[in-house]
């Protein structure tokens, strides 16, 4: 019977014109920033290797490089790419450009590279440029209409991350509203993501806050591990971890400008492991806590505690640690893995000396196998015939 329903429903969708198709451009609960602010780290095609060893399907990267997307190609892995922030503004002033962006670095690509999604701008509203902030709504708008010309707007999902920047307080969680000088930009933007049904994208730190406030907040609270957490006072829903309440104070905003049912998707998240004097708290071991702790709260499929019922999903930043990023050493020591490949901590994950030493071995026992199975059976074949070949022939040979 439900097989039967689900094949109705399809036909609906697929015969109904009317019928709206929503982008989804995540899959399950974990995913991963490739970010490649360095010159030093392995090719694309080796991070493909990495990924797909790792279980990693959902990525989400900063542009729209093309080595990337053809290294992507007939991988099954689900991608998000990113219009830097630089285009902002031009896509937003000429929605030609935007066609051509589109068709040039996605339309281009599919169906063999997997793009899911377009993040338009990365932690534009709350930011110090006022122009690109008034342009964002005109630039998601035309890169998604670019979508809709191009008929792929069924499959790439249209979104923008946000950072905490454009909260005016988050704690309590329950407390937390949209900054005076943000909320009149984000509310016509999230007014247009609610009509697509794409979600709102939050970049959460909770790193950042405990290093900002190492005297208020409990760094167990901060890494996932047992501590008596905080009770919301105005919910009285209680808190066992600080990205938890980030979230739900992402929730309390939405609901206060009236986007109740909207998502959260957290596009960046996680923990440095080196730092400058004043980030004493950026050691491996705090993050490799951190980082594995946070693998297994996802792994639970479960929401937060004031949306219970929406599954939390959360892409890891990042893949490797980038020497070359701007800002304190913090910012370049976010990395699962280091530069060269290897692990920066082990959160159960092989890095790329181990997978290929593991695709070895596994190409010997398959030419072991190969050999007991083919060459041995032909060698005995053909030893028998060397010895009986008078009785076979009548002759030697």
């Amino acid at each position: 019977m439900k097989i039967l329903l689900r094949f109705l429903f399809m036909l609906l969708v697929i015969f109904n014109p009317n019928a709206q198709q929503t982008a989804r451009a995540f899959t399950g609960t974990y995913g991963i920033n490739y970010g490649r602010i360095a010159d030093n780290i392995p090719s694309p095609d080796k991070v493909v290797k990495l990924l797909r060893a790792a279980k990693i399907k959902n990525v989400r990267i900063y542009d729209a490089e093309p080595s990337v997307l053809n290294a992507f190609k007939g991988t099954g892995l689900e991608l998000v790419v990113g219009l830097p922030n630089g285009f902002v503004k031009e896509m937003s002033a000429n929605a030609d450009h935007a066609l051509n962006w589109v068709k040039d670095n996605v339309k281009a690509f599919l169906p063999d590279t997997r793009i899911v999604g377009i993040a338009v701008g990365n932690e534009v509203l709350g930011g110090s440029d006022n122009e690109m902030e008034v342009a964002l709504l005109n630039a998601v708008k035309n890169v998604y209409n670019a979508t809709k010309k191009l008929g792929i707007s069924d499959v790439v999902q249209i979104s923008t991350a946000h950072s905490q920047a454009v909260f005016a307080d988050s704690f309590p969680p329950s407390y937390c509203v949209f900054k005076d000088g943000v909320a009149q930009l984000m509310k016509p933007l999230l007014e247009f993501f609610s009509k697509i049904g794409s979600p709102f994208c939050l970049n959460a730190y909770p790193f950042l806050a405990y290093t900002y406030n190492p005297d208020k907040i409990d760094i167990n609270y901060a890494l996932f591990q047992p501590n008596e957490g905080i009770v919301d006072n105005k919910t009285h829903l209680h808190y066992d971890n600080l990205l938890d309440a980030q979230i739900d104070a992402a929730y309390a905003a939405l609901e206060d400008a009236g986007f109740r049912k909207m998502e959260v998707i957290v596009t960046e998240t996680g923990w440095a492991s080196d730092g400058d004097e004043n980030e004493p708290a950026a050691t491996p071991s705090n993050a490799r806590t951190y980082n594995y702790n946070l693998r297994k709260r996802l792994a639970k499929r479960k929401g937060t505690p004031l949306r219970p019922k929406k599954m939390l999903k959360a892409y890891i930043f990042a893949l490797f640690n980038e020497y070359q990023k701007p800002g304190q050493s913090s910012e370049k020591n976010f990395g699962l893995f280091k530069a060269d490949g290897s692990i920066s901590y082990d959160v159960g994950f092989s890095g790329l000396q181990d997978i290929s030493a593991a695709s070895s071995l596994l190409s010997l026992k398959n030419i072991k196998w190969k050999e007991d199975t083919f060459v041995g059976p032909l060698y005995w074949k053909f030893n028998f015939m060397f010895k009986h070949r008078k009785n076979m022939h009548g002759f030697n040979v």
